[in-house]
């Protein structure tokens, strides 16, 4: 399951999506996270997929790929539609001892998979899409005006810049771990949830241990490298927006308008 993790890797390829300025990628992950939550009905939902489906075809990202991507959540998910399956009130279609199943559960708990799957693959995109060194400049770039109230901008994209590297590289490295203690004759892959969650414990040690060896190693490399925080420092490709950018916006504020007008005309 290590290796299905896909979030926080960048997958390349020369698309029109990955030729976007990394600001309006940005944006426009905010206004579809923000559209998910404003779909309250099933038919919301599809207005939501065709614009996730036309950006998908434009950035020559394999849907298997993606899919892949899900595999390491699919606890949470299966989680999240349970509770919502038997702790919602309403016409009852099954019951056992103190577990019912109603009609209106089992819509909610589909409608929640269904946000919660289109909400990872949708903020995927942006990853899949974006190198981590453009999402620190986007981030940058669009809390400038935060600078104002001394809000440390840089410090922070910085920062998310660095945990989204380390996913892929912490992945690797547990992947290896996991492998390494396998042939010393650790068994991982029988038993119950316990046993195998008991099993993973000589992997998250030496993965906790080796993560803070490379977070101080990162920090001995930038201190020699000068590194001071953002002050006084230019760019050597700053980021301009093209023509790509504003047919990006106006598609944006197309679909998140579209979602309002069902929302308050449809209710849905």
């Amino acid at each position: 399951m290590l290796r299905d993790i896909t979030i926080g890797q960048y997958y390349p390829a020369d698309s029109v999506i990955h030729r976007l300025d990394p600001r309006t990628k940005i944006v426009g992950t905010m206004l579809y996270i923000l559209s998910l939550f404003l779909v309250r009905e099933f038919p919301g939902f599809i207005v939501v997929i065709t614009a996730f489906a036309g950006v998908w075809i434009l950035s020559h990202v394999p849907f298997t790929y993606m899919l892949r991507g899900l595999r390491p959540i699919l606890f949470i998910l299966f989680i999240t539609a349970g509770f919502n399956v038997f702790l919602t009130k309403g016409t009852v279609l099954w019951q056992w001892w103190i577990f019912t199943v109603t009609k209106e559960g089992l819509l909610r708990g589909a409608f929640m998979a269904i946000r919660l799957i289109l909400l990872i693959l949708g903020t995927s995109m942006m990853t899949y899409t974006t190198t981590p060194n453009q999402l620190t400049d986007g981030l940058e770039k669009l809390m400038k005006p935060l600078k104002v109230i001394h809000f440390p901008v840089h410090e922070i994209a910085m920062m998310m810049s660095i945990a989204l590297r380390f996913i892929p590289i912490l992945t690797e490295e547990a992947t290896r771990i996991r492998k390494a203690q396998m042939a010393r004759g650790a068994d991982m892959e029988s038993g119950g949830i316990i046993r195998r969650a008991k099993a993973l414990v000589p992997v998250f040690i030496p993965l906790l241990v080796a993560a803070f060896h490379r977070a101080f190693d990162l920090a001995m490399a930038m201190e020699a490298r000068c590194y001071h925080g953002g002050d006084g420092r230019t760019k050597m490709k700053p980021l301009r927006y093209h023509a790509r950018d504003r047919f990006a916006y106006a598609y944006l504020l197309c679909f998140f308008a579209t979602v309002i007008l069902l929302r308050v005309w449809l209710k849905i």
